[in-house]
């Protein structure tokens, strides 16, 4: 009996400690910007959080890492003695990949040097010449199983996929995809045109379409969204899902930047349907979107050129934050993100 007593007390415990120590919401309202590279050549939209070092992939050939904060290595990648230009990175837990945009359209694997333990290493595993193509984002749903988008070549959006840890990369035929809408892409802006939380797959479009693969890319459909899209400098930029039914994106058209017309839409039914949301209210453009982590789907924050912004009632309502422009982020945790733009890689650190 007084051992059933204890158990009962600790269950009444656990249950008293859970609730106090629950989910609390917080109002972000302060921002640190700290500086980790500073290069007026570099144009970054590709970046990796890896064992807390910092990786991007950027234009001219440009690949590097910022170790700790500190000491920085660089690389340069050239095909044909002509530098290509990257925007789109990804990590499978094992080796990074990094993805050039334009014909030829270029994977490269890169490996860990094991004498100096960073990711350094790298090898061509796919080349596409097609006088089309130009790829905007990639991403990997587990270490031997990934995808990459990029723009419509012959009808369809161009989607290649591997399924051994990123060896080998096949391209989808139009037969196994949408019928792609008139001159459909995606923008090569922020690297997070996929979103992908399971097995599941949310890819946005220049034309304001959200494509969707319930099975790691094997089968599709594709839904309409109310994101302006009338303009080819118009439609979604960035996706987010924080769960399997959940998700956000963000866009707007670049060129006219203060416009927040029809620029943010969110869903509860895993991408399904979409609604309009802060409707004629800031932020305006933004070329990236991404919910804070452990934050219970309700915190976001928007990146851009013209400066962050942070919600905490699912993408209701924003606060700018800051002017300070970048064009894409990834979070370390709920704290601490890491963005990337025009001549810089800079720490983020969110305060309430």
């Amino acid at each position: 009996m007084k051992k059933l007593l204890l158990l009962l007390y600790v269950v009444v415990c656990c249950i008293s400690c859970e609730k106090k120590i629950g989910f609390q919401k917080r109002d972000v309202s302060r921002i640190w910007v700290k500086d980790i590279i500073k290069d007026s050549t570099l144009s970054i939209r590709a970046i990796e959080l890896i064992d807390k070092d910092v990786y991007y992939a950027a234009n001219d050939g440009n690949f590097g890492i910022s170790l700790n904060e500190g000491s920085r290595v660089i690389d340069k990648y050239s095909k044909n003695n002509k530098l290509i230009s990257f925007r789109s990175s990804a990590y499978n837990g094992k080796d990074l990949f990094i993805l050039s945009i334009e014909s030829p359209a270029l994977v490269y694997k890169i490996e860990k040097e094991e004498k100096v333990n960073v990711y350094i290493k790298g090898k061509l595993v796919y080349q596409e010449n097609h006088p089309k193509a130009f790829y905007d984002s990639m991403e990997f749903w587990n270490d031997k199983e990934g995808i990459a988008i990029g723009d419509s070549t012959d009808g369809c959006l161009s989607v290649i996929i591997t399924r051994d840890g990123g060896n080998t990369w096949t391209k989808m035929s139009c037969d196994e995809l949408p019928k792609g809408a008139k001159d459909e892409g995606a923008f090569a802006a922020s690297d997070t045109n996929i979103a992908i939380f399971g097995d599941k797959t949310w890819v946005a479009t220049t034309t304001g379409r959200v494509y969707y693969s319930p099975d790691k890319g094997q089968n599709w459909e594709v839904f309409d969204t109310p994101i302006i899209n009338e303009k080819e400098t118009e439609g979604i930029y960035s996706i987010d899902f924080y769960d399997e039914l959940n998700g956000f994106a963000i866009g707007g058209d670049y060129t006219k930047p203060e416009d927040n017309s029809a620029n943010k839409i969110k869903t509860t039914d895993g991408g399904k349907t979409w609604k309009l949301v802060a409707e004629n209210k800031n932020p305006g453009y933004r070329s990236c979107v991404q919910y804070m982590p452990n934050r219970e789907g309700k915190e976001l924050v928007a990146i851009g050129f013209k400066g962050i912004d942070y919600s905490n009632d699912a993408g209701e309502t924003w606060k700018h934050l800051s002017n300070e422009g970048f064009y894409t982020i990834r979070f370390l945790n709920d704290s601490v993100a890491y963005a990337a733009g025009a001549g810089r890689i800079s720490k983020l650190t969110f305060r309430e």
